[in-house]
């Protein structure tokens, strides 16, 4: 079914004013690539009723075994659900990924660290199953997008959440994520992260080291949400330890519209896809 131009505006009109579950509501309007289908639903990685992921790979599968995407999606660490983001799981999984998107508990149900537990969680269930689905878990990325890049960046990073399991994340993709904001300020990062003993602990950045897992970073030129500077910060961090890093900075794109860009009607305001897929073929074929 072809969306017409009236129906894309009201999405966009639910993602401004908040009246509607955002993403969700945007994803249920939008076409999605038919190059892909969901091949798991629900599957649990945890016994919280938001401990469950879906997968999603290509309907033509290749001869071997396919790469591994685990995305996690934004929302302030207190909002989103994976139902919104089946655009995302198809776009990737049409271009030869398996993909997974978890939901995970969110604020105030948990505060940091539980959300890195849960998603956590989720990459482990990953590893242990991909290959029944076709997967090679020896080939994994992790991406995110806002809450879900820091998310993202913390377990590919920091060995406290995957500990060996770590060795199996070969790249990082975040899109606008928060990598370097202290001091823990501001309504929703007090409600996520407050109370914290040291807060330089929950910082991406401190966690780079020599070996660390390539990465692919992305902002909008016009994003007001999670300031640029986050993903400047951790760029001259892995570079300085002399780990590879791809910048990418997006014109006219604002914080919401750099996941939205992944869309198949939205493709056109910047090559999000285009260069997500280019970073993680060349790190894991």
């Amino acid at each position: 079914m072809r969306l017409g131009r009236g129906r894309i505006a009201g999405a966009w009109l639910c993602l401004i004013v908040g009246a509607c579950s955002p993403l969700k509501t945007f994803d249920a309007l939008v076409p999605k690539d038919s190059g892909a289908e969901v091949v798991a639903r629900g599957a649990m990685f945890g016994g919280d009723p938001r401990q469950r992921l879906d997968l999603y790979a290509p309907t033509a599968r290749p001869a071997g075994r396919l790469p591994v995407i685990v995305f996690f999606y934004g929302g302030s660490w207190n909002s989103g659900t994976k139902d919104g983001y089946a655009f995302v799981g198809r776009a990737l999984a049409a271009r030869g990924f398996l993909v997974a998107i978890p939901d995970y508990r969110l604020v105030p149900q948990v505060r940091y660290p539980g959300f890195l537990e849960d998603n956590a969680s989720a990459v482990r269930w990953v590893i242990a199953h991909a290959a029944g689905y076709g997967g090679d878990p020896r080939r994994l990325l992790l991406a995110g997008h806002s809450a879900g890049a820091y998310d993202a960046a913390m377990l590919a990073y920091d060995p406290r959440w995957l500990g060996a399991d770590r060795a199996a994340v070969r790249g990082l993709i975040g899109l606008a994520g928060p990598y370097d904001f202290l001091p823990l300020d501001g309504a929703v990062v007090e409600a996520a992260f407050g109370g914290v003993a040291d807060p330089a602990t929950t910082q991406p950045v401190n966690f780079v080291r020599p070996g660390a897992a390539p990465a692919f970073l992305a902002t909008g030129d016009e994003d007001d949400v999670v300031r640029p500077a986050n993903s400047e910060s951790l760029a001259a961090r892995l570079g300085a330890a002399g780990v590879a890093v791809e910048r990418r900075r997006y014109p006219k794109v604002g914080h919401v519209g750099l996941v939205t860009a992944i869309a198949k009607p939205l493709r056109g305001r910047a090559a999000v896809l285009d260069d997500m897929i280019g970073f993680a073929r060349r790190i894991v074929g």
